[in-house]
């Protein structure tokens, strides 16, 4: 039996190869505007319990560019922020830094890299870095710091940012 209208295979890229895997949708009912231009800030406080899996909520960002992108929407229309706090945090630390304190490299840093290459803001609370001892230098080259997440939350939306908490 076969099901019209669905693909029947996920596919990761063209924004960001290897991560954030997609399902067409042939003829939607509710028609994207390719038009426009889709700002969003992403909120991720959660990270998980292992210390070798990728944060699914950071594959979610992937998604979100991978899938836009493959429906004709260009990147240029795609402006999206990450804003990481919480025991997510420590997925932003470099391979150095994360091995020296779980004793294996970050399965995050190559996600994150290339999020950075497709222009997302990759910003990391402020308070976190202090409270779980991460300080700048121990992040992945690119990661900004803001005071807070709250801040940068609010800052982000008054700039038509729309959040999407994970």
């Amino acid at each position: 039996m076969t099901f019209s209208g669905f693909s029947q295979e996920k596919k990761s890229g063209p924004v960001v190869e290897g991560y954030g895997q997609v399902w067409a949708i042939e003829n939607p009912d509710f028609k994207t505007d390719t038009s426009q231009e889709f700002k969003v800030v992403f909120d991720v406080k959660d990270g998980p319990e292992s210390d070798t899996e990728i944060n699914i909520n950071l594959n979610t960002v992937a998604r979100f560019l991978n899938l836009h992108a493959q429906n004709g929407i260009p990147l240029s229309q795609l402006k999206v922020a990450l804003i990481v706090h919480g025991t997510a945090a420590r997925n932003l630390l470099s391979d150095e830094a994360y091995q020296s304190r779980y004793r294996v490299k970050n399965p995050n840093r190559e996600l994150v890299e290339k999020l950075l290459d497709a222009k997302v803001e990759v910003i990391m609370c402020g308070q976190s870095s202090k409270t779980r001892g991460l300080p700048k230098e121990d992040l992945i080259p690119g990661v900004k710091i803001a005071l807070s997440a709250m801040t940068a939350n609010i800052q982000l939306q008054n700039q038509g940012y729309r959040p999407i908490k994970l």
